[in-house]
């Protein structure tokens, strides 16, 4: 049996600096690449909607230990959670032993946790209701889950050295972000990063208007910072948050909210798809052993195309 994960207070780090009102939410997970656990997903949501709140906070920094932001959610985790209506339940936030969660073969069974993922208390979209500035420093691996926060986030400062995308359009098809992504990315360069599966550079992220800011790995944490106390003495709280309205405002014209509700529908639907060829299929690779799996479809794409960053470098 693994060895069951620390609790999410030593997995998602949270100070603040009532002098500066600089809040910092860290990532600590790096030997699994800053994965969260479902728990550690929900005290990141409770910081955020705290932080909301809090006097003493105007700017929240978000950032990770070790080389990366993080390669997206704890998949291990999320699918041995599709046996257990108990770990579903838990991550709805329901403890109520008079609740029965949706039977397997039920549409509801997977859509329940998909339309989930839309609701800021889940974790995954918990910036967009975030009423104070939010700043990524992404670094390394910018996937998934972690990618998620980026495209959520107000500003987003990167290292040279950093991949975004998400590993899901390889293995299966769908993210819950996709809305958010388009409209950040644009079209043509989100459906590419789509229907090839293949993460983005630090640069290319850079020039179709993703990033804030490129810098060298040895200056990221020094550029983030510089940022942060900026915007905390620009302007007053009270100013931010009528800001943050406005933006919010903006963002629902544009159906930020709808595109989740969306992308949680299709991605509800998506286990329905056959494979042709030799696709690899998520589920067949939990079965045979997702490491593996993983690896042997990242080599049959061009070393540019493929997600792992070792890999990346072999064959060039």
């Amino acid at each position: 049996m693994p060895d069951k994960p620390p609790p999410p207070e030593e997995l998602i780090l949270y100070a603040k600096d009532p002098q500066t009102k600089i809040a910092t939410i860290t990532f600590n997970r790096p030997e699994f690449l800053n994965a969260p656990t479902t728990a550690a997903r929900l005290r990141y949501a409770d910081l955020l909607r705290g932080a909301t709140v809090d006097d003493d906070v105007k700017v929240v920094v978000i950032r990770g230990v070790g080389d990366d932001l993080g390669s997206g959610a704890d998949l291990p985790e999320f699918m041995e959670g599709r046996d257990s209506p108990e770990a579903r339940l838990a991550e709805l936030r329901l403890d109520d032993d008079g609740i029965q969660y949706p039977p397997k073969g039920s549409f509801r069974h997977g859509a329940t946790i998909s339309q989930w993922y839309a609701n800021a208390q889940a974790g995954n979209r918990a910036l967009q209701e975030f009423k104070k500035i939010s700043i990524v420093e992404a670094k390394g691996y910018c996937y998934g889950w972690h990618f998620y926060q980026a495209a959520d986030a107000d500003l987003v400062i990167a290292s040279d050295d950093a991949l975004f995308g998400h590993p899901s359009f390889r293995y299966y098809g769908w993210g819950p972000r996709m809305w958010t992504w388009v409209q950040t990315m644009g079209l043509r360069t989100f459906q590419e990063m789509v229907f090839t599966g293949r993460p983005f550079t630090a640069d290319e992220m850079f020039h179709c208007n993703f990033l804030n800011k490129v810098v060298p790995r040895d200056q990221l944490e020094a550029e983030v910072d510089k940022y942060a106390l900026a915007c905390a003495r620009n302007r007053p709280t009270d100013t931010i948050f009528m800001q943050k309205v406005f933006f919010e405002v903006v963002k629902q014209y544009q159906g930020e909210y709808l595109g989740s509700l969306l992308t949680g529908l299709f991605e509800s639907t998506g286990g329905s798809a056959a494979p042709d060829g030799d696709n690899l299929m998520l589920d067949d690779a939990i079965g045979s052993g997702l490491s593996d799996a993983v690896k042997d479809n990242d080599s049959k794409f061009p070393p540019e195309f493929r997600l792992s960053k070792s890999t990346r470098e072999k064959n060039r």
